[in-house]
């Protein structure tokens, strides 16, 4: 088969319904027969001459054909997607920067990395929260430019990512200046009995301190697992705790006086990474943020 012989409205359901796993789902979402699905996707699978599907009951799930073809229509119709995103405002001359950010992200740190955007006035900026792995995928579907994250991901063949290095910073051990002002404390040592609050789980940081915590044999009270860096901001400023947190999460604070840093480990480290796709539009801004970084 040449490529103009491929019929993109024919490639189109196939997507849909490799999407859902499901063919009646992909004709209630496309407003058309079950029956005119089914015969796109036949006649897709007797140009191509081989078939996309296994039916499995009612799944639909791909062969290792139908596997190779959906990744070239994720990408196509990802794109195409994309295109649609940047059309609009375009006739403005507005550039949008859709910027994605892992919910254990410290929300200072986001704020600090697209400071150069807030102050141009061609660029809307779109931000979304969430967890890596929903963000990822959208950045796959191009409906995001860049994922911030404090994490990296595993590499798959299948899902090619670029994920550039962006610096790190030592975790502060900080609490109210009215009581820890001129005091200095030792991570983990000098932490047993003494009441925290820590960054959730799933916060890429969590398993360094508690790895820390177990070699020493310390084993503070904990008050508090917080995975919103937001939340463990007002929580350092109003509990009384110690808390462990990247530095800048309460620069504000720092800087006005309510908190003191306590301690600092280098052993515990955030990392910082921007996630983008090797397939993705140029935008000058993103890529001045990300060569400046």
């Amino acid at each position: 088969m040449e490529l103009s012989q491929l019929n993109f409205h024919h490639l189109f359901y196939f997507w849909r319904v490799a999407k859902l796993e499901h063919l009646t789902r992909a004709a209630e979402e496309l407003h058309t027969s079950q029956s005119a699905v089914s015969a796109q996707i036949r006649t897709l699978e007797d140009r191509i001459g081989e078939a996309l599907f296994d039916r499995e009951g009612r799944r639909m799930l791909l062969t290792d054909t139908g596997h190779l073809v959906f990744a070239y229509a994720e990408n196509i119709f990802g794109l195409g997607q994309e295109m649609l995103g940047r059309l609009q405002g375009r006739s403005a001359g507005i550039t949008r920067l859709r910027v994605g950010s892992v919910a254990t992200l410290s929300r200072n740190y986001q704020e600090n990395w697209i400071q150069p955007v807030l102050a141009d006035p061609q660029v809307v900026l779109v931000l979304e929260s969430g967890l890596l792995e929903g963000l990822i995928t959208r950045l796959v579907q191009h409906q995001l430019d860049v994922v911030l994250a404090n994490e990296t991901v595993p590499a798959d063949p299948d899902r090619p990512l670029h994920c550039r290095y962006l610096g790190s910073q030592s975790i502060s051990l900080v609490g109210p200046a009215a009581v820890w002002k001129s005091k200095t404390l030792r991570i983990p040592e000098d932490l047993d009995g003494l009441d925290i609050a820590l960054p959730g789980p799933r916060h890429a940081l969590r398993a360094q301190f508690d790895a820390l915590c177990a070699s020493a044999g310390v084993t503070p009270r904990l008050r508090a697992e917080v995975d919103d860096m937001a939340m463990l901001r007002l929580i350092a400023r109003d509990s009384g705790w110690l808390t462990i947190l990247p530095e800048v999460v309460v620069q504000d604070e720092l800087r006005m006086g309510a908190l003191v840093i306590v301690g600092q480990s280098t052993e515990l480290q955030e990392r910082f990474y921007a996630i983008t796709t090797p397939y993705r539009h140029q935008i000058d801004m993103l890529e001045q943020l990300l060569s400046g970084a």
